[in-house]
Formats: structure tokens, sequence, C-alpha cells
């Protein structure tokens, strides 16, 4: 078998020590050249984050991923050649997910090791997990995604020519195997309901607080603006999915009190199993009566980044709940943007029109800098004026002790 899983072995992530991969990627009808290179940067942060050095990318232009080769014969051809003079790379990472036949065969064909997106992502949540509610989140979205791999993977056992001798254990070890995730994709659902429970009971002793969630795309400053707001120490850094574990603090605005929480971070193409896997988790996004929809305004794709998370939020089903769009890194955005020899009012008059665009397609909003503490101050008082107009609708009767 080209790949080895350990059934229910808790991952680890990858080595430690910097290991050096090649990216491949498709340009289909339904992506653009450009498109694809953008979701190619995203890959080659993710490959960082996970303790990976890039070396190469390949692209492939298809109609649709080829059913056993993913990108063609011809393309796998010359990767291969292409490892073969670069004996340093130790792995391949694909942009998409990948079957189990198509992962076998580009193992045996290229040498290395195969790892397509969700898996990258999996090992960075398993890196990441913390507490024993998010590993037991990581385990059960790795036991379902291995689940519908299982007969692909085991391709060396099958019956792959008729007659006598070629029949019964392919089969065999596939059930048995399958059965033994199923065991443990129960066994872990049934964890995941007692930790949920407690975490229920938890919430329900936070008393009468109006509760105000971070929201994002992945690696935008929500920790950072966490630790601002509430003076806490949240682990904040330039890496995707710093945060996995909610954090929850209670803050005081104006003698307003309040909950604040700081949750996982969203991401294109993230895996529909690992969603379900972190409904749990999610659940402060449900529970919450306002949210802070953080966005990194400097970063080239930001409007793209916006419409990921507003559909994530229409899947989690909370889409219509009060949101402020807070935009923040302006500070970057003019350094990127602004040409020095624009005078001050130019440079307001801009972003007073940058403003006013964006309300017209994502609502209001406030821009701000986590990093210079620019436009705080104002993002504390709207945050006020929404907080206490949630207390009015949910709890009136508190809304005199402010």
């Amino acid at each position: 078998m080209a790949k080895e899983w350990t059934l229910g072995e808790k991952e680890s992530g990858l080595k430690k020590e910097t290991e050096y991969a090649v990216l491949i990627g498709l340009i289909t009808p339904d992506i653009s050249e450009t498109l694809a290179h953008e979701y190619m940067d995203e890959l080659e942060f993710l490959a960082s984050t996970a303790g990976a050095e890039t070396i190469k990318r390949f692209t492939q232009r298809l109609p649709h991923p080829e059913h056993i080769t993913y990108i063609g014969k011809g393309k796998v051809e010359e990767i291969a050649r292409y490892l073969d003079r670069h004996e340093e790379v130790t792995m391949v990472i694909v942009d998409d997910d990948l079957t189990g036949k198509q992962t076998n065969y580009l193992e045996e064909q290229l040498k290395v090791k195969i790892i397509d997106r969700s898996t990258l992502i999996l090992d960075i949540f398993a890196h990441r997990a913390q507490t024993a509610q998010a590993k037991t989140q990581v385990e059960l979205a790795q036991m379902k995604y291995l689940l519908p791999r299982l007969r692909g993977l085991w391709t060396h056992l099958e019956r792959q020519r008729g007659g006598i001798g070629m029949r019964g254990p392919g089969e065999t070890q596939i059930e048995t195997d399958r059965r033994l995730v199923q065991n443990r994709v129960k066994a872990l659902e049934i964890k995941l309901r007692d930790i949920d429970r407690q975490n229920q009971t938890q919430r329900k002793t936070r008393g009468e607080l109006i509760r105000v969630a971070l929201v994002g795309y992945t690696n935008v400053g929500k920790s950072t603006l966490m630790n601002m707001l509430s003076k806490s120490e949240v682990l904040a850094e330039n890496k995707l999915f710093a945060t996995l574990d909610t954090t929850v603090r209670k803050v005081v605005f104006e003698t307003v009190p309040f909950l604040l929480s700081d949750t996982v971070g969203f991401i294109r193409k993230l895996p529909h199993h690992l969603v379900e896997s972190f409904k749990s988790t999610l659940d402060e996004v449900r529970e919450s009566d306002i949210l802070l929809h953080v966005v990194d305004v400097a970063h080239p794709q930001f409007e793209d980044q916006v419409r990921t998370v507003q559909n994530t939020l229409q899947e989690l089903k909370v889409s219509d709940k009060p949101t402020l769009m807070v935009y923040n890194k302006i500070d970057l955005y003019r350094e990127r943007y602004f040409d020095d020899l624009l005078d001050e009012q130019t440079r307001r008059d801009l972003e007073v029109e940058l403003a006013e665009r964006l309300k017209e397609s994502f609502g209001e909003n406030i821009f701000i800098s986590a990093h210079t503490k620019e436009g705080i101050d104002l993002l504390r008082e709207r945050m006020t004026r929404l907080i206490k107009e949630a207390y009015v609708v949910r709890y009136p009767h508190q809304v005199r002790n402010f």
C-alpha cells in the first residue's frame, strides 16, 4: 500500500524540521488563471504554517480533474522528472481533495508523500489543538475524511484480475478497516456530545450578558484585536489557524458588560467535514448576539475573503445577526496602495470613498489598525452602542443598571 494509515492514532503534525514541498493546482473553466494563482499563494501559506518550504509550483489547465491521475499523465511525468533532479523535495501538496486512488497513483509515480488540501489543513489543526474538545474534533474530521477513501487506499488488495487466487482478502481488509473507522467515528461523536453538554452548562452560568463574537477569515488579526479589547493574552501569530480553541472573555465598556469570544478563522475551500466536526466550537458564533466581522483590508483579495466568511455564516444560519464590518490593517493598506505624493485630504477622500463602496456591498463598517491602535476608540464607541441596543431587545430589565 502506498500510504500507511494508523487508525485512531493521534496526529502530531508534520515534522518540526523543515520539509521541502512542490505544489500542484488546476486551472479549470470554473477557476481562472488569476484565481488559481491566488489559491496557490494560500496553499503555500498553509504549507509554511505546517512547517514546509515550497520549492516549486505546477499548474495544469484541464476541463476537470482526471479520475486517476488528477492532473494528467503528461504533467505527472513532468513533475516526476523535476523530482528526480531535486531529491530534497519530500512531499507534493495538491490544492484540492484527492480520492484514495488518485493519492495512490501519484505516490507510486512520484515516489514522495502526497498531501491534499484537506489533509494539510487537518494536519495544522492537529498541531494547533490544545483542549480535549479541539483534539476530539480534529480526530473526528480525520476519520470522516478517511472513511470514503479506504477503498482507493487498499488497491493493492483489490481484485484487479479475475481467476483463482485473486478473490477475497482485499474486500475483507477494506470492510474490517471501514468498521474500525465507523466505530471510532461513533465513539468520537458521543464524546463530543458530552463535551458539548458541559459547554452548554458553562454558557448558562455566564448570566444574562450580551455576547459578541469575532469572526473572519484566518490570519486577519482577530486574536490581536481580542487581546486589545479584552486586555488578555491570546495567541496571535502571522500564521493560518493560530487560534483553534474558542476563547471567551468578560469585557466592560463604559460600565456595559459583555462577553467577547475569539473563534477559529475561516478559509476558502474549507472542507465540509471540518465545518461539521467543529460545529460545537462554532456554537459560540451561533449563540452570539452581535458579530464583529474582522477583515484584512490590506489583503489583495479581501473582498473574496469577506464573501467566503459570509457564505460560511450562511451555512451556520447566523448571517442575520447584527454585524459590524471591522476593516483591520488600514495602516498597511495605505502603505501598499497610496502614493507617497498624495496629500492628506486626497487620502481622506479616498478612504471615505472606499468605506462608502464597502458599506453598499457588505454593510456598516469601521476602519482600524490593531497594530497602531488607530480607530480603536471609535470601535469601542460603536460596539458600546450596538451592545446597549442588544440589551434593550434581549434583557430590557438590565438596561437601567448601565
